[in-house]
């Protein structure tokens, strides 16, 4: 008898061994590349990955964060050496390059069988399509930028107004410059994607922009040699020169961000993820946001950049991928994940049953929504191979003309080449 107990015991461990095993051996990793990283969002990242892993016990997602400046190039890397992966956060801007060279899955499928598609506003299913009309990725949230202000230090500096256009913006910022106080008026961005900042002041000159290309014309012209493009051109140098630190000529977002919240600039044109930050950092109290100033045309240009979640075309995993996929983009998740971050969401139902979208701040970005007649959504030219490297010209060129190395007429000779 004690034989027996001895044996049934040892065929117990046995299959208890063997069943964990099994258990073991059926897990799938799904690796995760993330590229908007910062500390902040990654723990964020982490804490939704966690309860989707909890969800689904046989799924472990190692999640890839790679310091902000390198993820981009991460991205290029890992997807052109076919590394492991199975989930990757894609910026629009890197988006045709990846679906040039069939990197990335064609999502339409997926798409189509996926109840939460039903409440996605038009545009998210819009920008999903910019490439070829077929969906590479599903955008995960939207950047739309506005004008930030400090209102404590406007107050202490006796500004009550906040400006409506550019050219009353330049000119309240150039009245409260000080350098001598180390107080100045206008975030300046010089380095990192600075062409949308200046995009947005120089366009608002031409009331005739292509709204499905920001650097044409309705006749299908380029802009870069029309008189208005070369004001509003010269407005912007001003900005710089007259109402900035000299030293912005290299700031990017941390550092127009930092400047914000010192104080040393009260302005700032900046996306909704900031608003966790600064509400964290000020309190609600002491900033506002507005919509975008408009220009001599009596209009305001604003593209929306997205950043979206794409499955390697070389992916092992591809529908454990995509389960997880459709779990982060739903509307709870993906009302969770960026009430805590701070971009604008991708679902209409979001904005109607979530107040916190559509109150205080957040009603800068639901008026320019909702005035397309001052203020016009367009669109950046992703769909040609030559936006891939367009940052990086541009940065070049503007870097140039502000330290006076190059004439306007110089640059502006480059762009329009570049473009034709």
């Amino acid at each position: 008898m004690k034989k027996l107990m001895i044996v049934t015991v040892l065929i117990s461990i046995f299959l208890l061994v063997s069943m964990l095993s099994f258990s073991a051996s059926e897990k799938t990793t799904l690796n995760f590349l993330e590229v908007q990283t910062s500390p902040d969002r990654t723990v964020l990242l982490k804490k939704i990955i966690s309860d989707y892993e909890e969800l689904h016990p046989n799924i472990q997602i190692n999640l890839i964060s790679p310091p902000y400046e390198q993820a981009e190039q991460k991205a290029t890397m890992m997807l052109n050496t076919n590394q492991p992966l199975d989930i990757i956060e894609v910026k629009d801007l890197q988006l045709k390059q990846f679906v040039s060279s069939k990197k990335l899955l064609n999502l339409e499928s997926y798409l189509e069988s996926w109840p939460g598609s039903k409440t996605l506003l038009p545009f998210t299913l819009e920008s999903a399509r910019v490439i070829d009309n077929t969906a590479y990725y599903i955008p995960e949230l939207f950047y739309l930028k506005a004008l930030f202000y400090r209102k404590d230090i406007l107050e202490k500096l006796g500004v009550s107004d906040i400006p409506k256009t550019y050219t009353e913006l330049f000119e309240v910022c150039k009245e409260i410059t000080d350098p001598s106080n180390n107080q100045y008026g206008f975030a300046f961005r010089g380095k990192a994607w600075e062409y949308v900042y200046s995009d947005y002041v120089i366009s608002t000159f031409l009331d005739d922009i292509d709204v499905n290309n920001i650097y044409k014309k309705t006749n299908g012209e380029l802009v870069f040699k029309d008189p208005r493009y070369v004001e509003g051109l010269k407005l912007y140098l001003r900005f710089y020169h007259e109402t900035a630190p000299k030293d912005s000529i290299n700031w990017g977002s941390n550092e127009i961000v930092n400047g914000f919240i010192s104080g040393t600039v009260p302005f700032l044109f900046q996306d909704p993820d900031n608003v966790v930050v600064f509400n964290k950092m000020l309190g609600e109290d002491k900033y506002g946001a507005v919509p975008l100033p408009v220009g001599p045309s009596g209009k305001a240009y604003f593209g929306i950049n997205v950043a979206g979640l794409s499955i390697p075309s070389y992916s092992e995993h591809k529908k454990e991928a995509w389960e997880f996929i459709a779990y982060f983009l739903s509307p709870e998740v993906n009302s969770y994940f960026l009430k805590n971050y701070g971009a604008l969401p991708i679902h209409s139902v979001t904005y109607e049953t979530d107040p916190f979208f559509s109150t205080k701040v957040y009603q800068a970005w639901a008026y320019m929504m909702e005035h397309p007649e001052t203020h016009v959504l367009v669109k950046y030219p992703m769909d040609s191979l030559k936006y891939v490297g367009w940052a990086k010209v541009h940065e070049a060129d503007m870097q140039s003309l502000l330290l006076g190395k190059v004439t306007i007429e110089e640059v502006l000779n480059k762009w329009t080449e570049y473009w034709q």
